[in-house]
């Protein structure tokens, strides 16, 4: 299942992030998810991830982890982990960060930079792609690589 949205501006890309939110909650569910986040430098896969957030509940501002790496949050019941992975140099070193320890029941890896780590995340349940159709509109494509990937994209 593949779903395409356009977002004018950050604030409608928060708003699909809230949206993928509250599908994430309704479809329910014990089985961690992984969505990965593509696209180019702003883009908006941090400001999507920041209205998902947002919605679950964060009361503050969501940065990228670009120098952390990992970001954890408790929200709503489930851990989600807020991953960027841009500067990584080599795909060897996803191993020191321990993403698979990560996945656990209702668990929610959110991946920006999935690119930098071919071959060694596993198969995404949900990847996003965010393109530039001009200056301030993106397009958000939405892919259901699985079939918990397909009972959230259900929900939108």
């Amino acid at each position: 299942m593949t779903l395409d949205f356009h977002a004018a501006g950050p604030d409608q890309t928060r708003a699909l992030g809230a949206r993928l939110a509250q599908a994430i909650s309704a479809a329910g569910g014990e089985t961690p998810l992984m969505i990965t986040l593509s696209g180019d430098l702003g883009a908006g896969k941090t400001t999507l991830v920041g209205g998902l957030l947002t919605a679950l509940g964060h009361p503050g501002p969501v940065r990228s982890p670009t120098y952390t790496l990992v970001e954890p949050y408790r929200l709503a019941g489930r851990d989600l982990y807020h991953c960027d992975l841009y500067r990584l140099r080599h795909p060897d070193e996803l191993e020191d960060l321990g993403l698979r320890d990560l996945r656990s029941p209702a668990s929610v890896l959110l991946v920006e930079w999935p690119e930098k780590a071919p071959g060694r995340l596993g198969r995404a349940d949900i990847a996003v792609t965010l393109t530039y159709a001009d200056d301030d509109t993106r397009l958000a494509r939405l892919e259901a690589e699985t079939p918990a990937g397909h009972r959230v994209l259900a929900q939108l």
